[in-house]
């Protein structure tokens, strides 16, 4: 069985491995959704928890275009703007729902998706978005660690045998992280309610 300072160590090298789809990776032509899948499923497959599960699907696609995650596509095929939507709906799915996920978006898709009058891209705001994230990813390491340091803390004079205890400390840490998420998808959410509220168009119809 792993320790806990294996854990973390497994933890750290999990984050080192995780990298993002440039733009300049995306074809600059459209391709069918047949295409669109097998592109996500081979530039995102690091990404899956588990060997048999799908990046993205035919359904999936269907369903994100259906409840106004994404544009329609144009005579069957999809253009780069729609890869560039569909990789920030994978990273966006797991923490909110539709419709706050149709509500950030939408000023999103109205001013800068397929609008050649636009002075600044979908490409343009997804490669600034992106220079965030070395940045981020150091402080996450740094934050993730200390979390860890705190949770090793807990538990010192419980009366339980080692494994026990060592388990304990396991858990104080998972209750750390699970509350982390748990704060800032509150607010994710709260910002979401913010734009449903300050922009009619945005309002779910």
């Amino acid at each position: 069985m792993r320790t806990n300072e294996e854990r973390l160590k497994e933890l750290l090298a999990f984050l080192n491995t995780q990298t993002h789809v440039k733009p300049e990776q995306i074809p600059d032509i459209d391709l069918y959704m047949d295409q669109v899948t097998t592109f996500m499923e081979e530039h995102l497959r690091d990404t899956k928890r588990h060997p048999d599960d799908k990046v993205l699907t035919k359904t999936m696609i269907n369903n994100y275009a259906k409840n106004n995650l994404l544009p329609p596509p144009i005579k069957k095929k999809y253009s780069k703007d729609h890869m560039l939507m569909l990789i920030f709906i994978y990273y966006f799915k797991s923490l909110l729902s539709f419709s706050d996920i149709e509500t950030i978006f939408a000023p999103l898709t109205a001013k800068h998706f397929s609008r050649k009058e636009s002075e600044l891209s979908l490409a343009d705001i997804y490669r600034e978005v992106f220079t965030l994230e070395e940045l981020e990813m150091e402080e996450l390491k740094t934050n993730i660690s200390e979390k860890f340091r705190r949770a090793q803390e807990t538990f010192g004079d419980a009366p339980v045998d080692e494994g026990d205890k060592d388990y304990l400390k396991l858990f104080s840490f998972i209750c750390e992280l699970s509350f982390d998420v748990y704060l800032k998808t509150q607010m994710i959410e709260m910002l979401a309610d913010q734009l449903r509220e300050e922009c009619p168009s945005s309002k779910k119809k």
